[in-house]
């Protein structure tokens, strides 16, 4: 799941996200590690334009120093970038970032990168906008050698180049994991062809099958063999009966009921599901937290 009150966009914030603080995250976080979630996201964004803020809000937690201040406070779960906008910062920074954070968690970073959306927020850091594709790639390929095993890590590129530069800790992971966001043609190619993972952007249910279908036969045709992540953003949820309006489109009902609506997502191939729990509270929901873990998760199998 993706962690409240980090951001608090009015796609998916809840109310009382808006009071919360630290401590919240924290109660969030020991609550999906207690009850066997696979990870906890936390998003990036440097700064939001006035023109977006209304939608967007400007709360936007660092994800490297979220997920550090909750890899101490947690024992299991994995911590999910979703996702780093890594074309705004040099590589190697990035790479010392999330070395520190995979070694200060025993091994548990997930490193989800994508192109990113905001125009001013690009120009603003002296980045082009218009070619964040291209960067992304390489910026992808600099990170597999600089997040890799070697101390002096090497790279040679259009836009980064460094060589016998020495970066000490090295992750935990012997490779970690790197997961791509986003769900346009390129990001779809970028996922299957550079990618451990991909992590798509809000597709309805009824698409994820084509999308799925054509990253395996992108990564057929390079002939790539490697085992490959993919995810899926499951629409709202409330386990058990809510006694207020949760909105049209929550799956709600019981265990039972929500299990076999998210079942149908490993018919289609998919291996991780990001779940989204509607609550009123902090209390609400870890509740639901933990009932998703009890009750609803040794029914997806």
């Amino acid at each position: 799941m993706q962690l409240p009150v980090q951001a608090l966009s009015v796609l998916f914030a809840e109310s009382w996200e808006a009071a919360a603080g630290p401590e919240d995250l924290v109660e969030v976080a020991r609550a999906a590690d207690r009850a066997g979630f696979d990870y906890l996201g936390s998003c990036d964004h440097v700064a939001v334009p006035r023109r977006l803020a209304p939608a967007m809000g400007t709360v936007w937690y660092d994800p490297v120093a979220t997920l550090s201040h909750l890899a101490a406070v947690t024992t299991r779960v994995r911590l999910l970038s979703h996702v780093a906008l890594v074309g705004l910062r040099h590589p190697l920074v990035t790479a010392k970032q999330y070395a520190t954070l995979d070694r200060l968690s025993g091994g548990r970073l997930v490193l989800g990168v994508g192109a990113g959306h905001v125009p001013e927020e690009f120009e603003a850091l002296g980045v082009d906008f218009g070619t964040r594709g291209a960067l992304l790639d390489e910026s992808i390929d600099a990170l597999r050698a600089a997040l890799g095993p070697d101390e002096f890590p090497v790279h040679h590129g259009k836009a980064y180049a460094f060589e016998g530069l020495g970066q000490r800790p090295r992750p935990v992971q012997a490779r970690v994991p790197l997961w791509v966001g986003g769900s346009s043609p390129a990001a779809l190619r970028r996922a299957a062809l550079r990618g451990d993972g991909w992590l798509p952007q809000g597709d309805p249910r009824e698409r994820m099958p084509g999308l799925i279908a054509r990253l395996a036969r992108t990564r057929a045709e390079a002939g790539i063999e490697e085992p490959f992540t993919v995810g899926a953003l499951a629409g709202p949820l409330y386990v058990g009966r809510a006694g207020w309006d949760v909105g049209r489109r929550t799956v709600t009902g019981s265990p039972q009921a929500v299990a076999d609506s998210l079942r149908g997502y490993g018919e289609m191939g998919v291996h991780q599901i990001q779940v989204r729990f509607r609550s009123r509270s902090r209390d609400e929901l870890t509740d639901q937290i933990t009932a998703f873990g009890a009750e609803v998760a040794p029914r997806l199998g």
